[in-house]
């Protein structure tokens, strides 16, 4: 009585509906995470809260404010208002008393805390995992076929801590297979240390996956196993999951074989050092394995690429930035991650090795924990192609989409001055993917069957392959006992929230940390390209950092603007000025706010449309360069504000907060 949870629903008849449980969400009290302020006199203190949508702000008497001082971030319980009830009324005056300090808001790193425990992110392990993970120790050779001979590499990013994964290819000698390869992938044998339902499984099962912040990583597993036993560490013995594959010159899969195996890495490489290498400047430990390593790697990859190729996989063209940090946590830059050959070199060798271990499962009649991407919906098609019409650019065809129709789009506009725009509203059309023992085929990569296999010490998901393979194959202990196929579909629905809830914190975080990285540059003017029209204002996309910033509909001057939603743009009742999804403008920041990671920004001028012909046939004119916004002001002098479309008492909480 009184829990709460998170729950699926299925309609039964017109009236009624059966809930699945999804995950225990707790009974305890509401709770509100913000940041504490001093109020000025009296030891009185007013909460922030962190969260962008949050309408109240609370009122915190002496007595209850506990140790907390200004700028301290945390949890508070709502009491209601002075003198009445408590359990949490929200009118005017609310009241809140302080239940725990979870750090202060001038320490870098808070900005983190924020996010995980917003998020309510498992940060500590229980003390039973841990015992259990100090407690391992060197899996035995066994039964384990012996791979230490074979020059193993891993290749991860300058500041990884974890190597799950090591890989190594030779041209295949049959000469039935001309121009085919044979493939190694060596993935840490996680399931030989972490056994179906002990202390580490439920701890992981809990978290779902490992979440990745600036300034730190909260791992699915104890950092003992994470980076020591279950790392594959140059030069020491380290137990393993490995396929090895066939694949022909064109990058088809041919045959796979699943065994149990000991392994040494014989190199930690980097993507830097092993493209510096491939492109004819390798250091002195990469020098010795660029023919027996290296140039085999590449021509595999280059199979594996024309494989890509052929199958019409989506290739979306989207930027990823990364915060860097100093040793204090404060942000020395923004970056734009780099993406090389040998990113894709090891992105390619994971997903053949998952297809095989898919492959497998199904040939023994396995469950599996299906990786799924179904094709998008024909809503979200239907408006896209549209949208695509309007640019006299042909979309889809008179069957079921395919994702070669939304590549021929990305080619031809690669160059145009809306390649951006395309990009991301293709992104936005997709349905997103999903864990489940029910294959659904994985769209975006073109794929009849997908799993993920490749990242058990990260993934709960690759765990539960990883057992499968080893019950399937009868390759020792901690396989997947009987039974367990009737919890998956449950399961995939856990992992699958876990993984949403990370990419959400994940990305809060990263909101957050821009911000703080901003917060002195109140003022300066950005370039920056406008990626979400709404009836409240336009988001724009800033250059130089990547960040997300709204324009509020109230900045843009006194017209009546409507929201062309088919069109993706606000348009000026009077004057007909047109604001397109994909504009190239230059703003100013008027607010970077820390606590929210919220930026607002105002319009200075459009300086290149994304309609360079003028807009849409039969449209008003939005394409002129450099369209300056109407600039109507009150009796202050300050912009006035406007009337919109929509509905009313959304948008104006919408106008009122600016976000």
């Amino acid at each position: 009585r009184d829990d709460r949870v998170l729950a699926r629903l299925k309609r039964i008849d017109g009236h009624s509906y059966e809930a699945r449980v999804v995950r225990f969400l707790g009974n305890k009290p509401e709770r509100v995470l913000g940041v504490f302020e001093e109020m000025g006199w009296g030891g009185r203190g007013r909460i922030v809260p962190t969260d962008k949508r949050a309408r109240q702000e609370y009122t915190v008497e002496p007595d209850d404010r506990g140790q907390a001082v200004a700028g301290d971030l945390v949890w508070v319980e709502p009491l209601g208002a002075p003198g009445g009830a408590r359990g949490g009324a929200r009118g005017k005056g609310a009241r809140a008393r302080v239940l725990e300090r979870l750090g202060s808001m001038r320490d870098p790193k808070t900005v983190s805390l924020i996010a995980i425990a917003a998020k309510d992110i498992p940060f500590e392990f229980p003390p039973d995992a841990l015992r259990q993970a100090e407690a391992s120790t060197v899996a035995p050779m066994g039964q384990r076929e012996d791979l230490r001979q074979v020059p193993l590499i891993t290749i991860d990013g300058e500041d990884a801590r974890d190597f799950d994964d090591a890989v190594f290819a030779e041209p295949d000698g049959d000469a039935n297979n001309k121009g085919g390869w044979r493939l190694l992938v060596a993935i840490a044998d996680v399931s030989w240390y972490v056994r179906p339902d002990d202390a580490l499984d439920r701890s992981a099962q809990r978290r779902g996956n490992s979440v990745y912040f600036p300034d730190r990583v909260v791992p699915m597993l104890p950092e003992q196993l994470s980076n020591g036993w279950c790392s594959l560490r140059p030069h020491e013995d380290r137990p393993v999951l490995a396929v090895r594959m066939r694949i022909d010159a064109e990058g088809k899969l041919l045959s796979h074989r699943f065994s149990r195996a000991m392994m040494r890495s014989a190199a930690r490489l980097t993507y830097t050092r092993v493209q510096a290498a491939h492109d004819g400047a390798p250091d002195e430990e990469v020098a010795p394995l660029i023919d027996g390593v290296i140039k085999p790697l590449y021509g595999a990859y280059r199979a594996l690429a024309e494989g890509r190729a052929n199958r019409g996989v989506i290739d979306l063209d989207l930027p990823e930035r990364k915060i860097l940090l100093d040793d204090k946590g404060r942000i020395v830059d923004i970056a734009t991650r780099e993406r090389l050959d040998s990113h894709k070199l090891i992105e390619e060798f994971m997903i053949c090795a998952n297809v095989a271990a898919a492959e497998a499962l199904e040939s023994r009649r396995m469950v599996c924990m299906y990786r799924v991407h179904e094709p998008p919906d024909p809503v979200k098609v239907e408006a896209l192609t549209q949208f695509l019409q309007s640019l006299d650019i042909p979309f889809g065809s008179s069957g079921r989409v395919r994702p070669a129709d939304f590549n021929r789009v990305l080619q031809r506009t690669v160059d145009s001055p809306y390649a951006r725009m395309i990009n991301e509203m293709i992104l936005r059309s997709q349905s997103q993917a999903i864990y489940s023992p029910a294959n659904a085929g994985h769209f975006g990569l073109a794929l009849q069957r997908y799993a993920h296999f490749t990242s058990p010490i990260r993934r709960y998901a690759d765990l539960l392959v990883h057992r499968g393979l080893i019950a399937a194959f009868g390759l020792g202990e901690g396989g997947l006992p009987s039974g367990a196929e009737k919890d998956f579909p449950e399961l995939g629905d856990t992992i699958s929230n876990a993984e949403r809830r990370a990419v959400a914190a994940e990305r809060d975080a990263n909101d957050r940390y821009i911000a703080l990285f901003l917060a002195d540059r109140v003022g300066a003017s950005f370039t920056g390209r406008v990626n979400g029209v709404t009836r409240f204002g336009l988001f724009v996309t800033l250059d130089e950092t990547g960040a997300d910033g709204l324009i509020p509909i109230r900045s843009l001057g006194s017209e009546y603007f409507e929201h062309d939603e088919t069109m993706h743009c606000l348009v000026g009742r009077s004057t007909g000025t047109r604001l397109y999804l994909g504009d190239r403008v230059t703003v100013k920041l008027t607010e970077a706010e820390v606590i929210t990671g919220g930026l607002l920004l105002e319009l200075d001028k459009v300086i290149e449309s994304a309609w360079p012909s003028g807009g849409p046939t039969g449209g008003p004119s939005g394409g002129r360069a450099n369209r300056q916004p109407p600039q109507r002001t009150n009796r202050r002098g300050r912009p006035a504000n406007i009337k919109h479309s929509g509905k009313s008492g959304q948008n104006k909480r919408a106008k009122k907060r600016g976000r």
